[in-house]
Formats: structure tokens, C-alpha cells, sequence
């Protein structure tokens, strides 16, 4: 009771003052003359909407972005200011600037209403507003919410005020990508909604008091994770931070006068990792768990302190709960989620929990230092540097770091020559990493042919040296180039850095880079993997990495660590489309890696491994996530590759080939989430010992590189056929024979024990999934034409021109005794589309959403030549050219293979997003309804036995009872991606893989 009113008064006492004034982290306006200054009157009662959103859209640029200084004052608004794409605000003077939301102002009373949105390009050029942001108050148009491809985008030094009578009021929506922050920011919410709804990329030196929530985020845009560092919450009427799906990782942050610390939404998980977490007079509990043993649950803490917390954890599902070690403790560990006991081997569900009593520790320390004052910064611009993208600026800036410690570089291109070296001390300051760039010229002397590393920039050896928001680029015709090579010590920092080259990189002309180039004269292509690592921190170099973007396919590896000891910690790191590798560690000790990111293009990455550890030891990976795109055409063996290493450990795992998109046709416009068929089939693979992780979802694995072999199988398969590139799309006719595609050549095959491995057709028509009638007509469904195609054949003919049975859409109507064929596996996770229900608050969840979907029929349907079988026409969206050569998504094209029932039967099926298997209804046009869990594992596939029992893939086969629970595993030597019961009395288990077919006789 005592809490609940302290709280109450201190929120009301919050609401009737102005905020106390915070410190200001620009002290004064930093001169550059491509920044736009905010010009309003700054005095608390003008509306300062229309002048603020003037200079904001002054520096959108077309989409480049640029700076805004927003000077110290107090800014009335009454409508949402909209930050486009790439542009960055920063409060500048002695006091920061604060955005005020004065008492009732309308619009903020109902549903979620937003003081600040960050906004995003028409991503997939779909034209419309797929899903206008419904917070946007006073806007005159649709808002096209931030999303995957918001790069750049930056509200630092600004403070909020949020009014009485505003319940409805959040001070940012953030749903950015990479190369985005919140940052040096009090959020005084008042009995508004919340401090930030939605999160991106990375925030830091947060403070939010008051409030329904400190934050209240769903599924970030592009699903990679959100890092909040060196930030508090006091006060929150219901939860510091309520979210689901966020990826969320916290270092060093207090969380105090609430009822709740973290509470994970209903019927929904999280990876979860917080570090130096304290939490104090929380009521209820730490965290909130739910959505209980699934894979995506992963929550974790370490070294997390709690002083009057009654409750560490409630789970929300089965009620149980941890209790708290006395008024005041400490907590170790904190695990929860799927471990992994050993490699090759399946997890298991556990709870980690230990406790201590509280020691005496000196005071927190910021993850991140603080930038010198903006009064020592030192212009480059002075020293004759002139960053037009075409004077060589290389002695101007040598000079610039020779005689100041700490130097600014306004927005432009410094082209260089040489390696610019920093000396023990330098602090190197920019503000926009996009349009603030070290550019070295192709072909730059210096850096040509076979020769030893030579950098760009360069720390001095031992350091504490601090790089801050630019850009470096190496280009393509640069063999010798080190973007960043570091060698500086443990209390050093490289904060807010883009590695240019390749994807988005923007360019002096104001135009763009294309990794995929080609001329009569030029292919950009050619220079792949032609370059050193990006970043690479060596000989005894270490220190702290923050929102770090390295997508530069033109290097070796994009972060490159060897030859050292030195703690190094990593945060908010995003590596992608490089050729070999994304990561590597080779000698090194005393790392830790925090929401590290990958991401494999279907180009630039279908041969990267993401983390390549090597001759390496003591090293953390918490809240990673190994990706690799939909559009992907290749099998990958492993995201995570180990050599000769010990003592790492594996903290919340997330291996995934998923992604959602939004999408305008002539139907409408529409969000969707697809699954690619060719994600990573493995975590790690130990490549010392031959073992491979099939689990690509878990909590806990503590590999101590002593295990010598993988677990004996169980079960046993016989390998029926192998050297394939990759097959799917399998079907049986009436006497069992299976039927299958090799889609990279474009051949059906067919396996029977009588004839073996045939192939039947190889026509180039771009097959992906087969479906068989009763008559032994085989239907395909092709990748051709915009809404794909599906067609005919007779298997036992010899082929002929005239073989090929076109089969149109039809309107769905009965069919007496047909079979419906639909997926067996899904992926449905509404992602892109706010769950929020503005009325009530609550989310709707992913299995409301997956029955939701699936439930609904479809308007056309292709049926087989006899009449026997239905294939339901899913919608298909595209992306690139409208013929065959564009990429084409539906349900149907997606999955690994068909399942079917007639009307009114039961057909079994997984969902990818839940990894759950189920059991449903079929109804006329594929809808269906009833859905029952069936096993608690949903892989690649899942198939109904003659034994009655459901057998799942999901890294390998697992079989489970009519009951739901497990009852035996039958390992395969290749992660299993189809099961199809076939042969003899259908009782022969056939099993797809990438590249074999494997059997398996059922008794």
C-alpha cells in the first residue's frame, strides 16, 4: 500500500511541474552547413508543429536524409511530428530541448496517438500505404510506418512532456532498422501511454517516468533485436517495458516503482537477455514469462540485483512462479527457455534460477562514455578538409587529429589517400554515419595488389581511443583496405559506425551504390570478397562496439577479430551479405557478443557462414540471430562454425529464414509473413568433432569443445537416393510410389522400390510442389506467371509436346469425395500489421491470428483432371518483374509439401511461427477450422502414420502419440525437411533432405 501510494503521489506531483531541466549532451550547436535549423518560438505555449515538421521535411532530402539541430526551448505541439527516412534531430544548447504535450490537447485521448513518428520509404515500391500508422494526429495523408529498409534515422538530446488528460499519448513510435537510436531522452508520461511504442535497432541514456508503460513494443519491423543500454524507469502504472518478439537486450538498467519490470505478452514469447538489470520495489514481478515451453521463449539474466521484488518470475500460463531470496538479493544466473545438454542431441525445457545475497559493489558504469563537450570539438573544415566527394582531404584531416584530441567532421565526403591514424586519446565525432564518410577512390595508389593489410583508419596500439557516427568506405577497387583497423585498448569505444559499400550505400552525387552493377565496362560483382575484413580489432585490441552496420560485400568478413585477449564487449552489431564470412573470431579470448545480427542475401551470402569461431576461447553470444533472406535458392549447412575452440557459451538462439512484407495489387493491399525453404539447417556444426546442433531455437548450450562424438541415433533409416541439390515437394499415387522435384535442375523425379530413382520430367517450367490424383495424374504447381501456374502430366507416358495438361482457376464449389490438398506447413505471424487493439489494449495472439488465417476460404481453386483432388489457389504476391524471373510467395509455394483431406476430415499440419503441429478441419476452398494441437514440436513438415501415430521433421523426425506426447525419435544423418508415407500398404516413412532420400520402415 505504501508503494502504491508513493508511486501515485510522485506521478501526480510529476504531472503538475514542469520536468527538472536535464543535462544536455550537445552543449552547443556543432557548425555544418548542409544541417537545417529548427526556427519556432521554443516558449511552451505557441504551437510549434508546423515549424518543426517544416525544417524536418527542409533535410528528408529525397530520401538521403540529413541533420536537424533543434536548439534548447520548449516546444508546444499538437499534432505528430513525422521524421522521414535517414534524417536525424539532435537538441543542441545548454538545456536540452523538450517537446511539450500540453493538458487534453485533442487527438491524444483514444486508441494509441504518437507525439513522434519515425517514417519509412515505400520499401517494396507497392505504391499505396499497406498499413497506414493509425497514431498519426492531424496528418493530412497516409503515414507509411518505419520499417526494414529505415536506415539512419536519429532523435537524440530531446526531452518529453506529456500532459494530464492525454491517456492515450506515447512520445516515439521507433520501428526502424539498422543505424537507428533513441538517445539521450527523459520521457515524462504523465497518464499518458506510454514512452515508446514500437522499438528499433538500438537506444541508450533513456529515462522514462511515469507512464502506463516505459515501452510498449510488438515484433520490431525487420524482426532483428532492440538493445537498450545506461537507462532507467520509475514510476509505470502497469510495466517498465511490455512487449513481445522485440528480441530485447538491456545492459545496465534500473527499473523501479512499478508492479512489473518485463512482462512478455500473452500467448507470445521473446529473446530476452538482460545484464546488470536492477530492479526495486517491483511488485508483482521482475518479469512476466508466457507463451511457456515453446522455442521462441528465451529469457535470461545475469548479474541482475532486486531489492524489495517479491516475485523474480511469474510465468503467466502455468501460474508458477519464483520467489525472491529476502528484501534484498542477487541473481546470478536467470535462465529460461530450451537447453541443450550436448551437441547433436535434442533440448530440453529448464529453469535456471540462482540467488545470492546482495554484495557490496561499486557504483554502475555506462556501457557507453559520454562524447567530450561539444565546445572541444575541433572542425576539420578548419583545417582545410573540404569533403566535396573530389579534393583529397587526407592531409587535412592527419593534421586535424595530430594537434586536437577530440575532432568533428560536419556532414560530407572526405576522400583519402592514406591511413588516417589516431593517436592514444582521439575522439573522431560525426553526426550522421550515412553523409559523414572517409572515402577512399578506387584504385587508390597505396592500397593496390598482393600486400599486407593497410587501413583507412587506424587506432593507436592500447588506446581508449572513441569513433563516433561516420561512415568508411573502402570501395571496390581497393585490394589491400582495411575499413577499420583497431588496436586499441578495453576502455576504448566505436560507437554509431557504417561500414559503406555495397546495399545503401549513399554516394558524394547523391546517388546510390549498387553491389549488383553491370556495364559494357563494369561489373560490380567482380570485386566480391576482394578486400580485408571491414573492422578488424587485433594485436591485443578490444573495447566497447555499439550499433556497428557492416555490410560491405566487398571485404573478407565484416567483423574480424584475432590475436587477442583483450575484453572486447559488442552490441547492437549487424553484419551481412558478405561472401564467406560475417564474423570471425580466430585466437581470441574474453569476448562477448550482444543481439549480434546476420543476414544472408540470396547473391552476396548463399555461401557465408554467419560466426566462424576459431582456436578461440571464453567467449559469450547472447541474443543472436543467424539469418538468412526468403528469397534465398541455396542450402546452407550451419550458421555457427567452431574449430578447435573451448568455454563458449550460447545465450538465446535464434536461427531463422523468415521475414514478413507489405504489399498493393489489384486485390488490395495486405501484410505477410513467408518462410524461406532454405534457412540455415543447422545452429552450429563443430566441425573438430563432426557434430552438428540441429536445433536452431534454444535458451542454454554451454559448449566446452570436449565432446567428442554426437549421441548415438535412434531409430534407423536407409538412404534411398542422395547428390541432390535440394528436394521438396513430394507425393505418392495410389500404389505409393513417391514423386518428387529437384527444383535447381528442374527434374520430378520418382522413387519406387521396383524402378529406383527415375527421373521423369525435367522440362524447364520452374517446378515446386506436387500434388497426385486418384487416377495417378501428377498436378504442379509451378513458380511461371504472377500468380504462379499449376499444371498436369501423365507420369507413365513417354514425354511429348503435347504432354502438359494446363489447368485454369476455377470458383471453389463441391466436389463429391475429393481430396483437398493444402500446405503442410505454414508460416503465419502477422507481422508488419500493429496487434494492438486500441480499445482494450491487448494483443491479438499468434494463435488467434494463425486460426484466423488459416480458417479463411479461398475464392478459386485448380482441380486434377479426374475431379479427385483440389488444389485451393492462395494468394501470391511478388516482388521484382511480374514474369518468371521476379520471386513469387504464397503458402502454397512456400511449404515443403502438400497435406490433404476430403471435406469434413481432419488433416494434419505445422505452424513454422509457433513451431507447433496441429490437427484442423478442412472445408470447402482450404479453409480450416478446429484447430487442435497435436504435438508440441512444428518443424518442416509433419504426417499422419498407418500407426496412428503424427510424425514431425524439426531437425529431426519426432514421433508423437495420439496423446500429444513424444514417443521415440528417428534420427537421420541430414536435417529431414518432407515427410510423405508411401510404399507398400503406405506404411514406409519417405524422408526428404536437401541433397538425400532417406526411408524408414513403420510396423
Amino acid at each position: 500500500m505504501k508503494t502504491t501510494l508513493s508511486m501515485l503521489l510522485a506521478t501526480m506531483f510529476a504531472a503538475a511541474l514542469p520536468a527538472q531541466a536535464s543535462v544536455s549532451a550537445f552543449q552547443s550547436m556543432p557548425e555544418d552547413p548542409h544541417a537545417v535549423v529548427v526556427h519556432a518560438r521554443g516558449d511552451g505555449r505557441t504551437d510549434d508543429s508546423a515549424a518543426i515538421q517544416q525544417a524536418i521535411d527542409a533535410a528528408a532530402n529525397k530520401g538521403e536524409g540529413g541533420v536537424v539541430f533543434l536548439p534548447s526551448g520548449r516546444y508546444r505541439i499538437t499534432k505528430t511530428i513525422l521524421i522521414p527516412l535517414a534524417v536525424r534531430v539532435y537538441g543542441v544548447g545548454a538545456t536540452r530541448p523538450v517537446f511539450v504535450l500540453a493538458p487534453r490537447t485533442p487527438g491524444f485521448q483514444q486508441g494509441v496517438a504518437n507525439m513522434v513518428i519515425f517514417t519509412g520509404g515505400d520499401q517494396y515500391t507497392v505504391g499505396k500505404v499497406p498499413m497506414p500508422v493509425a497514431g498519426a494526429v492531424g496528418a493530412t495523408h497516409d503515414v507509411r510506418d518505419a520499417n526494414s529498409a529505415t536506415f539512419y534515422s536519429v532523435l537524440s538530446n530531446v526531452d518529453f512532456e506529456i500532459g494530464d488528460g492525454n491517456p492515450a499519448a506515447t512520445a516515439v513510435r521507433m520501428h526502424t532498422a539498422q543505424h537507428s537510436n533513441l538517445s539521450h531522452i527523459d520521457f515524462h508520461i504523465g497518464d499518458g501511454l506510454a514512452g515508446v511504442y514500437h522499438v528499433g535497432n538500438i537506444a541508450y541514456d533513456l529515462k522514462f517516468h511515469g507512464g502506463r508503460y516505459g515501452i510498449l513494443a510488438e515484433k520490431t519491423s525487420p524482426a532483428w533485436q532492440f538493445t537498450l543500454l545506461d537507462s532507467t524507469f520509475d514510476g509505470q502504472r502497469d510495466a517498465a517495458i511490455r512487449e513481445h518478439e522485440a528480441g530485447l537486450t538491456l545492459d545496465n538498467v534500473d527499473i523501479r516503482d512499478t508492479p512489473v519490470g518485463i512482462d512478455i505478452d500473452r500467448g507470445y514469447g521473446d529473446w530476452l537477455w538482460g545484464k546488470h538489470v536492477r530492479f526495486e520495489n517491483v511488485a508483482k514481478a521482475a518479469v512476466v514469462i508466457s507463451n511457456e515451453d515453446n522455442v521462441y521463449t528465451q529469457v535470461a539474466f545475469e548479474h541482475a540485483s532486486a531489492r524489495n521484488v517479491p516475485t523474480f518470475a511469474r510465468f503467466r500460463d502455468s501460474g508458477r512462479t519464483l520467489a525472491g531470496a529476502g528484501r534484498a538479493y542477487e541473481v546470478a544466473e536467470f535462465n529460461y527457455g530450451m537447453k541443450l545438454d550436448q551437441l547433436g542431441a535434442p533440448g530440453r525445457f529448464f529453469t535456471n534460477y540462482k540467488t545470492a545475497p546482495p554484495a557490496a559493489k561499486p557504483a554502475p558504469q555506462r556501457v557507453l562514455k559520454a562524447l567530450p563537450p561539444t565546445q572541444e570539438w575541433a572542425n576539420v573544415r578548419t583545417f582545410g578538409a573540404r569533403g566535396d566527394g573530389r579534393a583529397d582531404d587526407t592531409a587535412a584531416v592527419q593534421k586535424s587529429i595530430d594537434t586536437h584530441r577530440v575532432v568533428y567532421l560536419p556532414q560530407g565526403f572526405y576522400m583519402v589517400n592514406d591511413t588516417i591514424r589516431m593517436k592514444p586519446d582521439t575522439v573522431l565525432v560525426g553526426l550522421h554515419p550515412g553523409l559523414t564518410q572517409l572515402v577512399l577512390p578506387n584504385g587508390s595508389p597505396l592500397f593496390q595488389g598482393v600486400d599486407t593489410p593497410k587501413a583507412l583508419l587506424e587506432s593507436a596500439r592500447g588506446g581508449a581511443g572513441i569513433v563516433s557516427g561516420i561512415g568508411l568506405a573502402t570501395g571496390e577497387v581497393n585490394n589491400r583496405a582495411v575499413a577499420l583497423l583497431w588496436r586499441a585498448g578495453e576502455h576504448s569505444l566505436v560507437d554509431d559506425v557504417r561500414i559503406q559499400g555495397g546495399h545503401g550505400t549513399r554516394l558524394y552525387d547523391g546517388t546510390r551504390a549498387d553491389p549488383y552493377k553491370k556495364t559494357a565496362r563494369w561489373d560490380t560483382t567482380a570485386w566480391w570478397d576482394r578486400q580485408y575484413p571491414s573492422i578488424w580489432v587485433t594485436d591485443g585490441g578490444g573495447g566497447t562496439f555499439t550499433g556497428i552496420w557492416s555490410p560491405s560485400g566487398y571485404a573478407q568478413a565484416g567483423f574480424y577479430v584475432t590475436n587477442t585477449k583483450t575484453p572486447g564487449r559488442v552490441y547492437e552489431l549487424s553484419a551481412e551479405h558478405h561472401i564467406r564470412n560475417e564474423i570471425v573470431l580466430d585466437f581470441v579470448e574474453n569476448w562477448s557478443f550482444y543481439a549480434p545480427q546476420t543476414e544472408e542475401e540470396v547473391r552476396d551470402g548463399m555461401d557465408s557462414t554467419s560466426l566462424d569461431i576459431r582456436n578461440s576461447k571464453h567467449i559469450l553470444v547472447a541474443n543472436y540471430h543467424g539469418y538468412r533472406v526468403t528469397r534465398s535458392i541455396k542450402p546452407a549447412l550451419a550458421a555457427v562454425r567452431i574449430a578447435n575452440s573451448s568455454d563458449i557459451r550460447f545465450r538465446n538462439v535464434h536461427v531463422n529464414g523468415e521475414s514478413g512484407f507489405a504489399t498493393c495489387d489489384e486485390n488490395g493491399c495486405t501484410t505477410y509473413a513467408r518462410a524461406s525453404k532454405y534457412p540455415y539447417e543447422n545452429a552450429i556444426v563443430d566441425v573438430t568433432h563432426g557434430i552438428q546442433v540441429r536445433e536452431r531455437e534454444f535458451a542454454v548450450l554451454d559448449y566446452t569443445g570436449r565432446q567428442a562424438s554426437a549421441p548415438a541415433p535412434m531409430g534407423k533409416v536407409e538412404k534411398l537416393a542422395d547428390g541432390f541439390y535440394s528436394i521438396a515437394g513430394g507425393a505418392v499415387d495410389a500404389r505409393g510410389k513417391l514423386y518428387f522435384i529437384d527444383r535447381h535442375f528442374k527434374r520430378i523425379h520418382a522413387w519406387s522400390p521396383e524402378r529406383g530413382l527415375e527421373t521423369v520430367r525435367d522440362a524447364p517450367l520452374d517446378p515446386i510442389n506436387l500434388a497426385i490424383d486418384r487416377s495417378g495424374d501428377v498436378m504442379v504447381v509451378s513458380h511461371y506467371g504472377p500468380d504462379a501456374t499449376v499444371y498436369a502430366f501423365k507420369p507413365d507416358a513417354p514425354p511429348t509436346p503435347e504432354g502438359v495438361t494446363m489447368i485454369k482457376p476455377t470458383a471453389v464449389t463441391s466436389h463429391a469425395d475429393a481430396r483437398v490438398a493444402v500446405p503442410a506447413n505454414f508460416w503465419e505471424n502477422g507481422e508488419f500489421r500493429d496487434q494492438l487493439d486500441p480499445k482494450t489494449y491487448e494483443f491479438t495472439t499468434l494463435a488467434e491470428m494463425f486460426a484466423r488465417d488459416v480458417a479463411k476460404p479461398k475464392a478459386q481453386e485448380y482441380v486434377s483432371p479426374d475431379g479427385s483432388l483440389v488444389l485451393p489457389a492462395y494468394r501470391v504476391t511478388r516482388q521484382g518483374p511480374t514474369d518468371h524471373l521476379g520471386y513469387r510467395w504464397s503458402d502454397t509455394l512456400d511449404t515443403y509439401g502438400f497435406t490433404s483431406a476430403r471435406v469434413g476430415e481432419r488433416v494434419i499440419f505445422t505452424n513454422g511461427s509457433e513451431n507447433r503441429t496441429f490437427s484442423g478441419l478442412m472445408g470447402e476452398g482450404g479453409a480450416i477450422t478446429d484447430l487442435k494441437q497435436v504435438a508440441d514440436r512444428g518443424g518442416e513438415s509433419a504426417a499422419a502414420g498407418p500407426d496412428g501415430n503424427v510424425y514431425v521433421a524439426n531437425g529431426q523426425v519426432f514421433v508423437y502419440g495420439p496423446d500429444g506426447k513424444e514417443r521415440g525419435r528417428i534420427d537421420v544423418p541430414e536435417r529431414p525437411l518432407q515427410l510423405v508415407f508411401g510404399g507398400p500398404a503406405k506404411r514406409t516413412l519417405f524422408i526428404l533432405t536437401h541433397h538425400s532420400l532417406y526411408a524408414n520402415h513403420v510396423d
